[in-house]
């Protein structure tokens, strides 16, 4: 049976929250996380993170509490490596990508695969995240009022020349925070958007969606 066109020309985006594993940021920040995760899968998209504890997993439980699709980009190599070495988290996810990165790769690949930041809490590997999507060129959002780094993050970019201001936005309600970067990541990819109502890929025609798809070379 072809699935349905409608459903297949829904854009989903990968959001990033990104937040502290530990310290006073996730004691007062972990129901914002939750919002956060629960407004991604709300707004029908897909939340990922650092697959790991504190903040990403708080929003990974309200995506899935909400019903939406959790992806962790874990630091190991593989899911014993993620439980015994690392001892991270495995239930809140619909597909963990062992990256075998250690951290630092890992937050590089998680950002690269992501369209868009959310920085909540916080402390330096939130900070890695945040600089590193912004030297992508990423739409990074900031949860100001969850402490940590999200609320140093303004008075960072003041400080410090060079950042892309377009590039970030700041609220302090998640549920708002998350629809406007939806909005935002709308227009970025407007193009995209037009190009799949058109038809014009070929494997959003209705009759190639009856036979097999074509033969490579």
């Amino acid at each position: 049976m072809a699935p349905d066109l409608k459903e297949l020309k829904h854009l989903r985006y990968s959001i990033c929250v990104s937040g502290a594993a530990a310290g006073d940021t996730v004691k007062n920040a972990h129901d914002k996380a939750v919002e956060l995760g629960k407004a991604i899968a709300r707004e029908g998209h897909i939340l990922t993170t650092g697959a790991t504890v504190g903040l990403p997993y708080f929003a990974a439980f309200g995506a899935k509490e909400e019903g939406g699709t959790s992806i962790g980009f874990s630091p190991a190599s593989s899911l014993r490596e993620h439980m015994r070495k690392y001892r991270l988290p495995h239930d809140v996810f619909d597909f963990i990508n062992f990256t075998g990165m250690n951290y630092v790769g890992r937050d590089l690949y998680l950002v690269q695969s992501s369209d868009a930041v959310i920085t909540v809490g916080g402390r330096f590997g939130s900070l890695h995240e945040f600089t590193s999507a912004l030297e992508a060129h990423k739409p990074c959002g900031v949860l100001l009022g969850s402490g940590g780094t999200a609320d140093l993050i303004p008075e960072l970019m003041k400080t410090l020349p060079g950042m892309d201001e377009d590039m970030v936005m700041f609220d302090t309600d998640p549920t708002r925070l998350i629809h406007r970067m939806v909005e935002l990541l709308d227009k970025k990819y407007k193009d995209i958007h037009e190009q799949i109502k058109r038809d014009q890929h070929w494997y959003l025609n209705r009759d190639l969606m009856q036979s097999p798809p074509p033969r490579a070379g």
